[in-house]
């Protein structure tokens, strides 16, 4: 494919370009951003590069162009916004991720040695794998990124380079020390075991728990989300927070943040939206998260425009106590025909709530404005890039979603890059029979589609906690995240083979969309996903347990009745549903069970369930798909680059025009970040 520019590589940082009638040396500046021409056609290749066991894609923009001006201005303030933070997310990670990465970044640049030594190979990939993840531990596993190269030749890199690598965060790449970013497994420290950056290094779990039974919790039945925003430290021998807000912990990229935000609040759609987004700023200036409360009632009831984003410090998957919010942006268009088909859920949210297999008690009486949209991204940062999620439903606070509902959105143009990135034949060589395969091909897609959005829209919509019982995060503890993710999953399932899907006109087959669904998600969570895993690893990213949870409980409790049936055939193992009616049941009585012990806050209930189904891998199983796996070149993980939004001005500096270009290569775009927006580290 052709360049607008030569391609970013910092390994052509040095290169010599000649021409007939002259030569001339062109040095390639490795921090400016390249990008590639897209075909007249338009057709554009979405992968970009492969490494460890990550493909990185790119992701088109439909709808740009439909935009006005003022709009584009918006989505580019927010991109903007939201990139100024990205630093914040490798500080949470791990306290010496930032240290690390601008001395791997220098020795990548500047490096004039040899380049074709399984060294160098080594160093490209470990380098490329810790941006994909935003630090030193896997994105995925949370292990700590293992280099292939040894600490002497690393120590040759930083001399040649006159780069400057030392003590702890030099030691930390090689050794034992912080080996998991997060460690939620029973019976260990789970702060302590944790090398994730939101808690001092000598901070326990009592100490956590002892903090938050007397720190401020807010209103009476509207509880804050109590440490959102902060970091637990000892000072003085006391404990205490230190917030993020302008001013306090990551004042200096937050003090960007809101320069774009404010600019982005001129140009707002609606007053709804300039009020919501200067919320937003008042709340990154005071940290309150009072004020915070107050963003997530305006956003959530903001639902008139072409644009949306989510901004702050959201999801705790990464805190082993689940207080703390990992920083995170999605910039959003509104994909208004996709939006218009789905709406249709969300309008008849009631009804799925009413006709749950829930308890009564556990049932919401009246839910509470569920939106949903399909979107397409504009931007990501933080926690949402380079790995992003394919549907997000917020405000996560309880007492928010059940008064005054949430927004759940599925990002089309990013499940559109994974589906183009190609086929492998992975589906064929884990599917039992060709039944299974036909159905996945015809309604594979559709039944993902719509499990999401039942998820996001449905799932984390439904079901209430009992009165008196405290948040999950206090009840559930380390277990809440997964429980809540496996129960949005249930839901999803649940509904996928009922008959008021057709009658919503949302498919044509009911059973067909079903069986597809039902077959995909046992599939993935007995086997499949386990490709993600090296041999001998415990799962333990919450998504991925809950999915073995979910799958592992209904197949033991269907034995009886064969409802799946463990089929080995020619030394290879399959799962093979035998009974789709009763499997529904069983999704059912799971559901039911899981949302009791959310609602009753019953710790034990949650640890036997994830414990007892979620962690343990069968070994024999998982060697055997690793092996089945090898055959295909297509990695099990994805990860994207960002379209980079150029703003054209005239003389006086005023945008005229925001053009998409689509970025030439990933270590490109890391580099150029790096020189744009490291605001903590200057």
């Amino acid at each position: 494919m052709k360049l607008k520019s030569i391609a970013g590589l910092a390994l052509a940082a040095g290169m010599l370009f000649s021409c007939a009638e002259q030569k001339e040396e062109v040095k390639i500046d490795p921090y400016e951003a390249q990008y590639i021409e897209v075909a007249e056609d338009g057709k554009m290749d979405f992968k970009v590069e492969e490494f460890g066991d990550v493909d990185i894609l790119r992701y088109e923009i439909p709808g740009f162009d439909e935009l006005t001006l003022k709009e584009q201005k918006l989505v580019y303030y927010l991109t903007q916004a939201g990139l100024s933070g990205r630093d914040i997310m490798w500080d949470q990670n791990y306290r010496h991720n930032l240290t690390i990465r601008e001395a791997l970044e220098n020795i990548y640049v500047n490096y004039e040695g040899d380049k074709a030594s399984d060294d160098w190979k080594a160093f490209e990939e470990y380098l490329k794998m810790v941006w994909v993840s935003n630090g030193i531990h896997h994105h995925n596993s949370n292990d700590k990124l293992k280099p292939e190269f040894s600490k002497e030749y690393l120590q040759t890199l930083l001399t040649d380079t006159n780069t400057s690598l030392t003590g702890e965060a030099l030691e930390v790449i090689f050794n034992d020390k912080d080996n998991k970013k997060v460690n939620k497994k029973d019976g260990v420290d789970n702060v302590l075991a944790s090398a994730v950056n939101f808690y001092g290094p000598d901070i326990t779990s009592a100490d956590v728990e002892e903090f938050y039974k007397t720190a401020y919790k807010g209103p009476e039945g509207q509880p804050i989300e109590a440490g959102l925003n902060s970091k637990l430290v000892r000072e003085d021998g006391k404990l205490v927070e230190k917030v993020w807000k302008s001013g306090g912990m990551y004042g200096a990229a937050i003090d960007k943040i809101i320069y774009w935000l404010e600019k982005a609040k001129g140009v707002a759609e609606n007053e709804k939206q300039a009020e919501t987004l200067g919320l937003l700023i008042e709340y990154y200036k005071t940290g309150s998260l009072d004020t915070w409360d107050q963003y997530c009632i305006s956003w959530a009831t903001a639902t008139e425009g072409n644009i949306d984003w989510i901004n702050g410090f959201i999801e705790v998957y990464n805190d082993p106590k689940g207080y703390r919010g990992s920083y995170e942006t999605i910039v959003q268009i509104t994909d208004l025909d996709m939006s218009k088909k789905m709406a249709v859920l969300s309008e008849n949210a009631q009804w799925f709530e009413d006709n749950s297999p829930l308890i009564d008690s556990h049932k919401k009486k009246d839910v509470v404005g569920v939106s949903y949209k399909s979107i397409n991204v504009a931007g990501e940062a933080g926690d949402a890039s380079p790995k992003t999620p394919i549907g997000v439903n917020l405000p996560n606070n309880n007492w928010i979603r059940q008064e005054h509902g949430s927004k759940s959105v599925s990002l089309a143009n990013i499940i559109n890059a994974y589906a183009q990135n190609g086929g492998s034949g992975r589906l064929k060589e884990f599917v039992h029979d060709d039944e299974e395969y036909e159905l996945e091909e015809k309604y594979g897609k559709l039944a993902d589609k719509l499990h999401t959005s039942l998820h996001e829209v449905i799932g984390h919509a439904s079901g209430q906690i009992n009165p008196g019982v405290g948040q999950p995060k206090e009840t559930l503890k380390n277990y809440a995240s997964t429980m809540e993710e496996g129960r949005a999953d249930l839901v999803g399932l649940y509904y996928l083979m009922d008959p008021k899907l057709k009658e919503l006109g949302l498919v044509e087959d009911t059973e067909g969309v079903g069986k597809a669904a039902y077959d995909g998600y046992i599939r993935n969570g007995l086997m499949t996903q386990l490709i993600r895993l090296n041999l001998g690893d415990d799962v333990e990213e919450d998504h991925m347990v809950n999915r073995q949870w979910v799958s592992a409980w209904v197949f033991e409790k269907g034995q009886k009745d064969n409802v799946i049936e463990k089929v080995t055939r020619d030394g290879k193992t399959y799962f093979n549903i035998k009974d789709y009616a009763k499997l529904r049941e069983l999704f059912g009585e799971l559901l039911r069970e899981t949302q009791r012990i959310k609602s009753e806050g019953d710790f034990e209930a949650a640890r036997a369930l994830v414990e007892g189904y979620g962690i343990k891998v069968d070994q024999k199983i998982h060697a055997e798909v690793l092996k089945r796996n090898d055959q295909f070149k297509a990695n099990p993980n994805g990860g994207f680059v960002n379209p980079y939004l150029v703003a054209e001005t005239d003389d006086k500096g005023e945008i005229t025009a925001i053009k998409i270009e689509q970025p030439a290569a990933f270590d490109n775009q890391m580099l150029y970040y790096a020189k744009n927006y490291s605001f903590l580290l200057k």
